[in-house]
């Protein structure tokens, strides 16, 4: 039995695929996890959404559910979740409709474009914007137009909160520190319709039928952020989630070409990077579509023994290359018309030799975006669902060329959300103090014979990358 130190706090994380939520002490041990699987469905190409009254409503509080039976009950409770999403909701805060989620097209507006024709990423979340036109459009008088972190809220503590970071990620909907009065009338929408904003970590209501304290819901990155422990020039988060982000921390401000750069918790430092669609979304298509290798889920788990012997058959020099844009691409090209391919593909290739190549994709979607910002990494920091997939961890560190430290907790952002419960129920008052919750579980450092091979194998893959 798990010997539990102090209050135990809970994260809980909306995923793309499932809600995972774990209960933590004070020292960041995880004494209890759920998980509930949810569909992601994709009716068209450009379509990405959820049952947001079965993901966003009904997840979240069987995931907490499940954690009451095997863990005390927590002094405090945080959601998060990916950013944006957007649903309308009746009087009862019930979804109506579908849960849009990003890079749907159906959040695309006709906003700025760059000088190369695609479109202007100053706006941090655009999606954001096009989501609440469509939603008051298809359900005009909702009594709300949440995100999956609201309306999860209110089904715990009748409180459709978000806190600050999660509001400033939608962008121009918010002014200040208030919502874009001028945008919202011309939209249609008033501001009692949107979620209530509180200042991050502090409560915004009580769990239904506890004492736990409810903080208002944030943004996934960020919860993986706090308790990752990449927090050093040099060190690059990378998040292998349904989606890939990528965040390499420099100590000066860096404007690269399509990516973002954004304050870092850590002081004195900032991150380059942004999220792309070379994450688990791609690779579990890849490997669904495969008759060989390991086509299971991440969380069904495998042994190094296990993944070395299927990761080193064959020979380095004979995989073919990958382009991973499904659905286009999000940082750097921010293009929905990309789309995937495989190159030098011969008959003497087997399913694994293709199964890697989907790996590997993700390692070189890393190193571009290191080479376009200039910037000289020393490590990978991994978090996230897909760290539990050895042959994907190893082929990233031989395809970026750079350690791989996977963190000890894979459901990171579920734990920063209960590092930040835990501040909004008075028990710690810096989130600079969750770094003490970082730990790494496993490195993967690159294998010299597949990292040469995988370098070249990165040249070809930019020279078939878009040109911006």
């Amino acid at each position: 039995m798990t010997t539990v130190s102090g209050s135990v706090t809970v994260g809980i994380d909306i995923g793309t695929t499932a809600t995972k939520a774990v209960a933590a002490d004070e020292n960041g041990r995880v004494v209890a996890r759920s998980r509930v699987a949810h569909r992601l469905r994709a009716p068209q190409p450009d379509h990405l959404e959820h049952d947001a009254a079965r993901a966003w409503r009904q997840g979240p509080m069987k995931a907490l559910a499940e954690l009451a039976a095997g863990a005390p009950e927590p002094a405090g409770v945080c959601i998060a979740s990916m950013v944006p999403s957007m649903c309308a909701v009746d009087a009862r805060g019930r979804p109506v409709g579908p849960g849009l989620l990003y890079g749907d097209a159906r959040g695309q507006t006709a906003g700025p474009v760059s000088a190369n024709g695609r479109a202007d990423v100053s706006t941090t979340m655009p999606d954001a914007i096009g989501f609440l036109r469509w939603v008051a459009h298809e359900v005009p008088g909702a009594a709300g137009y949440w995100p999956a972190q609201a309306v999860a809220g209110y089904a715990l503590a009748g409180e459709p909160a978000i806190d600050t970071a999660m509001a400033m990620s939608l962008g121009e909907l918010l002014a200040g520190q208030e919502w874009n009065l001028d945008l919202l009338k011309e939209i249609g929408v008033a501001p009692s319709q949107l979620p209530k904003v509180v200042p991050m970590c502090e409560p915004a209501g009580t769990v239904r039928g506890t004492d736990a304290v409810l903080a208002p819901g944030t943004v996934d990155a960020l919860c993986d952020q706090i308790v990752a422990g990449a927090e050093q020039c040099g060190d690059v988060l990378v998040i292998c989630g349904a989606t890939l982000v990528v965040w390499a921390v420099v100590d000066e401000w860096i404007e690269a070409p399509g990516l973002w750069t954004v304050p870092s918790l850590a002081p004195g430092k900032v991150m380059v990077g942004g999220p792309s669609n070379a994450g688990a979304l791609f690779v579990d298509w890849a490997r669904s579509l495969l008759h060989g290798g390991f086509r299971r889920a991440p969380s069904a788990g495998r042994t190094r023994a296990d993944a070395e012997q299927f990761e080193r058959t064959g020979d380095p020099r004979r995989v073919p290359v990958w382009l991973p844009y499904l659905r286009g691409e999000r940082a750097p090209f921010h293009d929905p018309s990309l789309r995937a391919g495989i190159h030098d593909l011969d008959i003497t290739h087997d399913a694994p030799c293709v199964e890697r190549a989907a790996y590997e994709a993700s390692g070189f979607v890393v190193r571009a975006m290191l080479d376009r910002a200039g910037i000289t990494a020393r490590r990978i920091v991994a978090s996230g669902g897909g760290t539990r997939v050895v042959p994907w961890m190893q082929a990233m560190a031989d395809a970026s060329g750079l350690p791989v430290d996977v963190v000890a907790v894979h459901e990171g952002s579920a734990l920063g959300a209960a590092f930040i419960a835990r501040m909004a129920a008075g028990l710690e008052s810096s989130l600079n103090d969750a770094a003490r919750w970082a730990e790494v579980g496993e490195r993967f450092d690159p294998e010299r014979r597949w990292q040469e091979a995988a370098g070249e194998r990165y040249e070809r893959f930019r020279q078939l990358s878009p040109s911006c």
